[in-house]
């Protein structure tokens, strides 16, 4: 059972300083070189807003429509989220259920936990990548050779909840939180299953998620002196299945779409939705995983809370054997243990789609 996997102990690096700490140091005007990413010339050139692709705005999902008792508003909505997952993977959901209050209430405990004094935040500091509870900076330090400008918090949520201890409203605020965005998550989820052709509870009964992994991956992105030198997080997919975004009103997020680098405005209110690597293996690459970063400024400080939803650990994740079936296919990606491909990406360097690229059997140019 998901809940008794043991988990691959891989050890992390000697504590070392946060980058709240360096950006709060007195005087700073540059940054370490150990901080400098290098740049594409052509990333400042095709950075644009979502608002200015007036021909592919990032779809918008209205959540309420998905719910609906009626056949034919529900055909619509799924048809929207079958052309997002297609042609973004991405979307923005709206009228999700989730109170205002308790969205603002989760984005405060998150600033007050990086308010905490070092040796608060170290209590949590974990020992291995997969550690329930790990506060750290950067991705992962050990295999790093530039580290990102940014802190973290990692707490396992699901199937077993876990919270830190401080702050002391950390607890109860974060339960409530994830319970609601689990259940936005699956709704989600079912509609994408029906959008693949497939029944609404086959990805819900095939990949476990009444046992699925649920991660709250809180990160603080603070100013930077020379943002155009460094990076939040570099261009990477997530793994897993859906994730779900807020941030504290100050932008950051960049998803990849036709080569561009698209500036992502998130409504009031509403969640940023990705779609993970686990998403693209099921669907046999119908659907892709999309491609991310987090840029920083050098005026405020950002914060995301990030809700990554997967599938049981123990799960073995393959294209759905009824697509290749139905689309006279072949597998265009080996099946993996869930908890194998989290351990290898956590692991490794941040890049792109390395850990997917692991578990390809084929080009996926014709997909």
């Amino acid at each position: 059972m998901a809940e008794t996997a043991s988990l691959p102990l891989v050890s992390l690096p000697n504590k070392m300083a946060t980058v709240k700490v360096l950006a709060e140091s007195p005087g700073l005007s540059s940054i370490p070189s150990t901080y400098t990413f290098p740049k594409n010339e052509s990333d400042k050139k095709s950075s644009v807003s979502d608002t200015e692709y007036d021909d592919n705005l990032i779809p918008v999902i209205d959540f309420s429509l998905l719910t609906s008792s009626s056949p034919e508003v529900r055909s619509i909505i799924i048809n929207d989220l079958r052309e997002a997952c297609q042609k973004w993977g991405f979307f923005k959901v709206i009228n999700h259920g989730v109170p205002e209050i308790l969205m603002k209430e989760m984005m405060e405990e998150c600033k007050i936990f990086f308010d905490l004094t070092e040796e608060e935040k170290g209590e949590f500091e974990g020992k291995h990548v997969l550690d329930p509870i790990r506060s750290g900076t950067s991705f992962n330090a050990s295999v790093e050779k530039v580290f990102c400008w940014r802190d973290f918090l990692k707490v396992f949520v699901h199937p077993q909840f876990q919270s830190p201890t401080k702050p002391c409203g950390f607890r109860e605020i974060s339960e409530k939180y994830c319970k609601r965005t689990r259940e936005v998550a699956r709704e989600l989820l079912k509609g994408i299953s029906e959008s693949l052709g497939l029944e609404a509870s086959y990805i819900d009964k095939t990949l476990n998620l009444n046992s699925g992994l649920q991660l709250l991956i809180a990160n603080l992105y603070p100013p930077c002196p020379q943002p155009d030198l460094a990076m939040g997080l570099p261009p990477h997919s997530d793994h897993g299945l859906l994730t779900l975004l807020t941030q504290n009103g100050i932008g950051g997020l960049q998803l990849q779409h036709n080569s561009k680098w698209v500036n992502v405005d998130a409504p009031p209110n509403s969640f940023l939705v990705n779609t993970g690597d686990h998403i693209e293996i099921l669907s046999n690459g119908k659907y892709k995983s999309v491609v991310h970063r987090a840029i920083v400024n050098s005026k405020s400080t950002r914060i995301s809370l990030a809700i990554a939803n997967g599938p049981s650990l123990d799960t073995v994740v393959c294209p759905a054997q009824e697509l290749i079936d139905n689309e006279s296919q072949a597998p265009a990606y080996k099946g993996m243990k869930y908890i194998e491909y989290l351990e290898l990406q956590q692991s490794n360097r941040l890049h792109i789609k390395s850990c997917l690229d692991r578990v390809r059997l084929l080009n996926l140019i014709n997909i």
